[in-house]
């Protein structure tokens, strides 16, 4: 229940006070390249029940083919795109996920349904909590695209390493969860976007 009023707490306020930032990054991606300007991708929530993700068009339409993204300058990304990557702002629309009920602000980022076996083959119970916008993985993995830049096997590289080490990180988020975890989470996110890069 806390969780939840922490939730609401953050994602209303910060929906209304942000959305002239929501406007400006609109207006952003319409000008950059043709377009929807909100992305809307199939994910993995509770319980394994699926929803759709918002955020910010990134790629030109039609390119999401591959769930991978191979490094900040994969040809895929648009100009605007690049930059709403690099500071984290087309996670924003996941916003009105957390207050519509299907994420947090803080927990697993939820992942497409074709990597579930793997999740739960590693740990059974990962989906018993809301996917979230930040997470200790987050924050490790802050450019986890680069680091396919230079595999010949992206894929083979993210189930093999990426996603277990994502793993290990949430398991020890569901150990230490709370109010006070997800403050500092999400102080630790801030940290890493603005200060640290």
């Amino acid at each position: 229940m806390a969780k939840r009023i922490l939730d609401i707490i953050l994602s209303f306020p910060g929906i209304l006070l942000l959305s002239p930032l929501f406007l400006f990054i609109s207006l952003l991606i319409i000008l950059d390249s043709r377009g929807g300007v909100i992305y809307r991708s199939r994910r993995v929530g509770r319980y394994q029940k699926p929803f759709e993700v918002f955020k910010f068009r990134t790629m030109y339409p039609n390119k999401d083919n591959l769930k991978l993204t191979i490094g900040e300058r994969d040809p895929r990304i648009t100009r605007a795109g690049y930059y709403l990557r690099k500071y984290k702002l087309d996670e924003l629309p996941q916003l009105f996920n957390v207050l519509r009920g299907e994420m947090s602000i803080v927990g697993p980022r939820p992942d497409v349904p074709e990597y579930c076996d793997y999740y739960l083959g590693l740990m059974p119970g990962y989906y018993y909590m809301k996917p979230g916008i930040t997470c200790y993985s987050s924050i490790y993995f802050s450019n986890e695209s680069e680091l396919y830049r230079e595999s010949e096997d992206p894929e083979r590289l993210y189930i093999n390493h990426v996603l277990p080490k994502k793993v290990e990180l949430d398991r020890k988020y569901f150990a230490r969860q709370g109010v006070f975890t997800d403050i500092s989470v999400i102080f630790k996110t801030l940290e890493k976007i603005f200060i640290k890069r």
